[in-house]
């Protein structure tokens, strides 16, 4: 698995991780907020399933 997120795309992954999961806890407490499980994690690993199918990378890193 390799980091195929630039720094911007996973901040913004994880503000909005953060944000839909405080839906859950804090907010109207719906089980919806709970979806912010998937950007909170792909943005703290720096990669994404999505994008490796789809031959999407962000990431400024150069390839070897």
């Amino acid at each position: 698995m390799n980091q195929n997120e630039g720094g911007l795309d996973r901040t913004l992954r994880i503000i909005l991780g953060i944000g839909l999961l405080l839906i859950a806890f804090i907010g109207p407490k719906t089980a919806w907020g709970y979806i912010g499980i998937i950007p909170l994690v792909t943005g703290l690993m720096g990669w994404c399933p999505l994008y490796s199918i789809i031959g999407m990378n962000t990431c400024s890193r150069k390839k070897p």
